[in-house]
């Protein structure tokens, strides 16, 4: 399990990849994650530096099942951690099957960042909208070996935007996402404020109708389930 760091760590060690970027001919184009970063630090202790309502962009929740299902279970992971990877192939899989697609379970996923590349990942998923995220997700936990460790920033951030043309977004878009700003500080924001709420303490964790669980065996997961249900 990958334990949970303050988020302004993830934001400082964001700025120390910074450099890369800013000494390339082609800076205009560094991700939002990295530019993000240094005014997250800068306004940490800043309470009125935050924008205006207004200007925050809606971060939306991601979610597979049914609204009407009795259960909801709610999944914190990263992109960048292993054992997640590991949950979407052996636990999540199974579980769409038995339950989510049968109508007994909603399931919310909610990322939290460790680090810039948990961040990148994230806005590539969220490109191409509800319709293509949990696909493109499940290309993302399916190849994190790969992309992850690709190399410099560059090519790390090459491969994402292969795994989102892939998935049938077009370059254009892909390249705007990267440089949204605003939108990489909304999903800061939003990350830490549930990791907060829900006292998240490392990925992957589940909260199933409010109640916290850590990573476990599908066999332990559906008897957890299988109980509320009966119930």
């Amino acid at each position: 399990m990958n334990r949970i760091v303050p988020i302004l760590v993830v934001a400082l060690a964001v700025v120390a990849g910074a450099a890369y970027w800013l000494t390339q001919d082609n800076a205009q184009d560094t991700p939002a994650a990295v530019q993000v970063a240094q005014a997250t630090s800068d306004t940490a202790n800043d309470s009125t530096s935050a924008a205006a309502p207004s200007e925050v962009p809606e971060i939306i929740e991601m979610v597979l099942g049914s609204a009407d299902a009795p259960i909801t279970l709610v999944e914190y992971a990263s992109f960048t951690c292993p054992h997640c990877a590991t949950f979407h192939e052996e636990i999540l899989k199974p579980l769409k099957a038995d339950y989510v697609e049968t109508g007994k379970v909603r399931v919310i996923f909610r990322d939290v960042y460790f680090d810039q590349l948990g961040l990148w990942a994230s806005m590539i998923a969220r490109c191409g909208g509800e319709e293509k995220f949990f696909g493109m997700t499940e290309l993302l936990m399916k190849g994190q070996r790969d992309w992850a460790r690709s190399g410099d920033p560059v090519a790390i951030v090459d491969e994402l935007k292969k795994i989102g043309r892939i998935a049938g977004v077009d370059q254009g878009k892909l390249d705007a996402c990267m440089k949204d700003e605003s939108k990489a500080r909304a999903l800061v924001e939003w990350s830490e404020g549930h990791v907060t709420a829900d006292d998240i303490e490392g990925t992957p964790t589940m909260v199933i109708n409010g109640e916290k669980v850590s990573n476990m065996s599908y066999d332990d997961l559906k008897k957890i389930l299988d109980a509320k249900l009966e119930g």
